[in-house]
């Protein structure tokens, strides 16, 4: 069971490539709810859509990779210029000339290239845990990029499970794992449970192919995020264990956009704390309204 269902749903196509998207609600601006890393579809938004479509028109749609998009091997398919160009290819397909991009992690990533390369299609951008690198990690995941392709040890311990070869012969626990990492706060079983569900429905191939494509590093994304001119929001907990808070600081002085630092929340705050996230959200969205 669903809190509210589409109005309207089907598939865009691009590159050969199906994309899912439902529509749901009515009202402006229109509300973009982008894809996140694709180990999750668009359900992870489903603690913001039923609000949010009360008082707006909200588009989401499933990355390539996973939900009721296309499964796709090809890495350079899973680059941000890449997702910007799937989002237009979605928007065109439902009529939404512009909206406001709501990006979580990687999907940060994918909305301040979409306001890089479609000024004109982007009315405001809101990102949530900025998965950029515009500061060091934490010493826990330093040595990610070094260890992927490395054999794993037997048996791993923690961030050692981030490995190619570990998700091929046991991707279930990763997933466990890392949505451990991604919800740290007390009384997070449901939305833990949640994750890890959906990110049965891909697999490690996608994973990889994504982890494959090549990254933008610091300097690039500074001066992408230093482009930005539309209004732009940042969330960040200030207890994430996947990106530092300092990600989502630096980001904000980019962009000289507002930050909202939720004190105590891990990585996916808008699961954990969507009341409160939800209000700054609306807040926000009745500000590019104006």
């Amino acid at each position: 069971m669903r809190a509210r269902y589409p109005a309207s749903s089907g598939h865009a196509a691009r590159d050969g490539v199906r994309l899912g998207y439902e529509v749901f609600g009515t009202g402006e601006p229109t509300v973009l709810l982008l894809p996140t890393w694709t180990i999750v579809h668009s359900r992870i938004w489903k603690m913001q859509v039923p609000y949010l479509s009360r008082h707006y028109r909200v588009v989401t749609y499933d990355g390539p990779g996973n939900g009721r998009s296309d499964r796709v091997t090809e890495p350079d398919r899973y680059s941000p210029d890449a997702y910007a160009e799937d989002a237009i290819a979605v928007l065109d397909q439902v009529g939404a000339a512009r909206v406001v991009a709501v990006g979580l992690s990687l999907g940060a990533a994918y909305g301040t290239r979409l306001a890089n390369l479609y000024p004109e299609r982007v009315a405001g951008l809101v990102m949530i845990a900025p998965a950029l690198p515009l500061t060091p990690p934490s010493p826990q995941r330093a040595k990610l990029n070094e260890q992927f392709l490395e054999p794993y040890p037997d048996p791993p311990q923690g961030w050692e499970k981030y490995n190619a070869a570990y998700w091929h012969d046991h991707y279930e626990d990763f997933a466990t794992f890392f949505f451990e990492q991604c919800l740290p706060e007390a009384h997070s079983t449901k939305p833990r449970e949640d994750a890890v569900a959906w990110s049965l429905e891909t697999g490690p191939e996608v994973l990889v192919a994504e982890a494959g494509h090549a990254r933008f590093d610091r300097e690039d994304w500074a001066r992408a995020l230093a482009a930005i001119s539309t209004p732009t929001l940042v969330v960040h907990g200030t207890e994430d264990r996947i990106h530092p808070h300092a990600r989502g600081v630096e980001a904000a002085r980019l962009t000289g956009g507002k930050l909202v630092s939720m004190e105590g929340s891990g990585h996916l705050p808008h699961l954990r704390d969507p009341v409160r996230f939800n209000l700054e959200l609306h807040e926000f969205l009745q500000e590019v309204a104006v």
